[in-house]
């Protein structure tokens, strides 16, 4: 089955709203063998919402909205819509009864006039029922077999109608063990996508059928594997076994899989361990330990922390040398090491990371442009440490060199020593 998806409202065109109910739609269906073949985005008006929807009904006969079914005057979805299927609109008298007790029982006093609109439905639809807002969902189908669901725009609405009411119905009608749509993703870490490439090999534009795509981001660059007409019954052993060779060919980069985070994998890894950690930051000001301690369970293993802005307060609170920084620079690998030290012996922690770099967006020199990066791991006295030269704007540059920290940190309970794949391989 194909579908399209109309994100209804001109805050998304505005860029005021980013539309996450598309990608949530895309990611719920395709578990189902359902595949979203086009997503479009359109403004509030019922003559950009009838062509938009039109024109997806004319290529795959399958149509999910989202947006404009509120009580306002730009709420025009239900109307244009129903207009495209010859139905004019009238009054469903138990969606107002259920408007108007919900109004007494949860404000406290009757609905507003404006409401009503809410209670217009085209003639002839199905209504989904909304367990989560006051919108209720229409389902309007044609002798064709063309059908249009039409969902609220609030995501918390939509997606616990998606679950309650559009997941079972569609299910009724994809035959058992038909083709799905399936993916595996495998997460890297601090290595670049044409690095990647290279170490594919064969394998970059594909595995045994399985489509491969590159997914860039500040975490690192995904690997996702997708399976577009396998039946069911085989996918998962094709996802499986393609995974298998990706892990063989990138190796020690592949921290995870999916939506792990490296920051709960690490403390999870500390846990089993037995290991504590305190963080020593500079140019990530924070964010590490911010890292870390979002993480729930957090403080059976981090101890705490210090922000090591000022060069003072390097040398004050974690014994950095003053003659390592006027000799070599706050940004060198002397002060990384003597921060991991100095935290680690401060709060009587088994690991200590200290972190100082670059962030920009200016003082950068040719030695050391802006993005370089020096993080240090101490392990009970034992140090490793690592210089990268890290892409992005300062928030990337921040957010990646707390990711190049942990990485670090589970390299060194690999025992891999190796350096960064951003110097060696540039971003």
């Amino acid at each position: 089955m194909h579908i399209e998806i109309v994100t209804i409202g001109d805050e998304l065109l505005l860029g005021f709203t980013i539309d996450t109910n598309a990608a949530h739609l895309a990611r719920e269906f395709a578990a189902l063998g359902v595949r979203i073949v086009r997503r479009t985005t359109c403004g509030d008006d019922a003559d950009s919402i009838a062509g938009a929807v039109r024109d997806a009904l004319g290529r795959t006969g399958a149509v999910i909205t989202t947006g404009g079914l509120g009580p306002t005057a730009d709420d025009q979805t239900k109307p244009a819509i129903g207009a495209l299927f010859g139905r004019g609109m009238v009054l469903d008298g138990d969606i107002l009864a259920n408007l108007e007790q919900r109004w007494l029982k949860r404000f406290g006093h009757p609905l507003p006039t404006s409401n009503r609109q809410q209670a217009m439905v085209p003639d002839g639809a199905t209504i989904l029922e909304n367990r989560h807002g006051s919108a209720p969902g229409i389902w309007l189908e044609d002798a064709l077999g063309r059908w249009v669901a039409m969902l609220p725009g609030v995501p918390r609405e939509m997606r616990g109608m998606v679950a309650d009411t559009l997941l079972p119905r569609l299910r009724e009608r994809i035959a058992p063990g038909g083709p799905v749509v399936r993916a595996r993703t495998l997460r890297t870490a601090n290595i670049a996508e044409s690095a990647l490439a290279d170490r594919l090999g064969e394998l970059a534009g594909g595995v045994n059928g399985l489509s491969l795509a590159y997914l860039p981001g500040r975490d690192g660059v995904d690997l996702r594997l997708t399976s577009y007409s396998l039946p069911s019954m085989v996918t998962e052993r094709a996802l499986n076994a393609a995974a298998v060779l990706v892990r063989e060919k990138v190796g020690r980069f592949v921290y995870g899989e999916g939506d792990d985070d490296l920051a709960a994998l690490m403390l999870a890894e500390c846990g089993a361990r037995g290991a504590t950690i305190a963080v020593a930051e500079s140019c990530t000001g924070g964010m590490l330990g911010m890292r870390l301690t979002a993480v729930p369970g957090s403080s059976r293993v981090v101890l705490g922390g210090t922000i090591a802005y000022a060069n003072e307060v390097k040398i004050r609170e974690l014994q950095v040398a003053a003659e390592d920084i006027a000799a070599h620079g706050a940004v060198s690998e002397p002060v990384a090491r003597a921060m991991a030290t100095g935290v680690r012996r401060r709060f009587g922690s088994s690991i200590g990371i200290g972190l100082t770099g670059l962030a920009g967006p200016g003082g950068g020199t040719p030695d050391k442009p802006v993005g370089t990066v020096w993080v240090a791991v101490d392990v009970d006295g034992d140090v490793h440490a690592v210089r990268a030269v890290l892409p992005g704007d300062r928030g990337e540059i921040r957010w990646r060199a707390a990711q190049l920290a942990l990485d670090r940190l589970r390299r060194a309970f690999a025992q891999d020593t190796e350096g960064a794949a951003w110097t060696a391989r540039g971003a």
